[in-house]
């Protein structure tokens, strides 16, 4: 039955990672892949919250954790956006795309488990 909260958490993330992406991305007249970038990290922040906290039934984090999660955020979707960037000559935007990435999903992740300790009994 774990396999079935997976996938519904995967049904839910997905199109919420898709939905928010195009609304980000629309709002911004960059190459920049803010979309992808703020899905990712927001991602970060839920599962560092997740792992914060330290009574969290394990159908809940499969549902959250792996299921939304791993359907919200997108390394695949970082890696070619952050080529694509590359090949079209804007290489200082892949570069802060991927340092910025890094540096803001470990400094969302580690917030996010603050968070989730501090709300945990």
């Amino acid at each position: 039955m774990n396999w079935l909260v997976v996938v519904v958490g995967g049904m839910i993330g997905a199109p919420l990672r898709y939905l928010t992406d195009r609304t980000v991305q629309s709002r911004h007249d960059s190459v920049f892949p803010w979309g992808t970038f703020v899905v990712n990290v927001t991602g970060c922040l839920l599962l560092g919250a997740l792992t914060g906290c330290a009574d969290v039934a394990p159908h809940l984090r499969l549902f959250l954790g792996t299921g939304l999660c791993g359907a919200l955020t997108t390394y695949s979707t970082f890696s070619y956006e952050t080529l694509r960037l590359t090949e079209t000559g804007a290489g200082l935007y892949a570069a802060a795309n991927a340092v910025a990435s890094v540096v803001a999903g470990l400094a969302a992740a580690t917030a996010g488990v603050a968070l989730g300790q501090w709300v945990s009994p």
